[in-house]
């Protein structure tokens, strides 16, 4: 018997005079059955996946018979004659399913330039698809570049601007089950949608407690703020809150919160949208920042002076040494002091009972 070997995308076989190989592509479900080569149907043979031997009971005479297959059943199939063991038969079986309609978007993040489309499949087929793209500008072809990654992308460059006449992209995905398509007929300006604003960052203003600045950049891929000025949104809210609140702004890339809660914590983020068309971008990352408070004022309490001042002054009863040397109990260089103090009487009473 043949080792197993590992299961893999793709595998290829190499043919013989006697042994017939290759890959084949059966839908989830189906009922499907195999001849051995050119044995006839009442030879002996022997039929293993993935080097385990199958039981006779899949057999229809040397057929081999798989009902309602599902995909754990993808695998090498191989038939060997009964007397001899030579393999007559090898095929690589693929369980899957033919396409569903493709998911297609097209956008442009960096308009005037172009615009891209991107696509993916609504759920698996578990066996290799293959895409085409095609796009028109009324009667016009146009080449969608295919993007290294992601590979499910490609782009396309304006060639005139401010038209009227609508563009018509079509993808088709096939594979060796089936095929389906999908069509997308749309406004140059409809599909205008800037990327998120970048390095976003929310400060406190010193001595406003109600105040936070927000400053933000131009989405790198916008390749002419000038010419093509994008308008901003902002919102903002405390943690403990979960209603936002908008402001809208025309131009600029900074704003000065003014009603903020003193204290609390905010979460901040800002889209862009072109001044005239297309729609808002996503939102950037999320920012945190918290207004400005008031530092406590660290007073020197009655106890601490008092304690100060007896250490300082009483020889025969002097407080724990421990108590003495503690800086956190005592401000300032005084806690040196009152150490060294309290040390040079403990010593001099010691010598004069010596």
């Amino acid at each position: 018997h043949p080792l197993p070997i590992p299961m893999s995308s793709h595998l290829f076989f190499s043919s013989s005079a006697s042994t017939d190989s290759h890959i084949q592509y059966e839908r989830v479900g189906a009922d499907v059955t195999m001849k051995c080569g050119s044995m006839d149907w009442d030879a002996a043979v022997t039929w293993t996946a993935n080097g385990t031997d199958i039981d006779d009971s899949h057999l229809n005479g040397s057929y081999l018979v798989l009902r309602n297959v599902d995909l754990t059943q993808s695998g090498q199939y191989s038939c060997y004659e009964g007397s001899s063991w030579h393999l007559k038969y090898q095929t690589y079986l693929r369980v899957g399913t033919p396409p569903k309609e493709p998911v297609l978007m097209c956008r442009s993040n960096n308009y005037p330039k172009g615009f891209y489309c991107s696509w993916h499949l609504p759920s698996p087929t578990y066996i290799p698809n293959s895409f085409n793209i095609s796009a028109i500008h009324g009667t016009r072809e146009l080449v969608c570049e295919k993007d290294s990654f992601p590979k499910n992308r490609c782009h396309i460059r304006y060639l005139q601007l401010f038209s009227t006449v609508k563009y018509k992209v079509t993808l088709t995905v096939t594979n060796a089950l089936g095929k389906n398509s999908t069509t997308l007929t749309f406004d140059e300006f409809a599909i205008v949608k800037p990327d998120p604003p970048e390095n976003v960052v929310a400060k406190p203003v010193p001595n406003n407690p109600r105040r936070l600045e927000v400053a933000w950049q131009n989405p790198s891929s916008w390749p002419d703020p000038e010419s093509f000025p994008l308008k901003f949104f902002l919102r903002y809210r405390p943690l403990i809150l979960d209603q936002w609140q908008h402001v809208e702004l025309s131009d600029g890339t900074s704003h000065t919160i003014t009603d903020a809660y003193a204290g609390k914590e905010y979460i901040i983020q800002v889209a862009a949208k072109d001044n005239d068309i297309g729609t808002w971008s996503d939102w950037s990352v999320a920012v945190h920042a918290t207004p400005w408070t008031e530092e406590p004022k660290h007073l020197t309490t009655e106890a601490q002076v008092t304690e100060t001042t007896s250490a300082s002054t009483s020889s025969f009863m002097p407080p724990p040494t421990t108590k003495m040397c503690d800086k956190g109990a005592v401000v300032g260089s005084g806690a040196v002091a009152v150490c060294w103090t309290a040390g040079l009487v403990l010593a001099a009473y010691g010598v004069l009972f010596i």
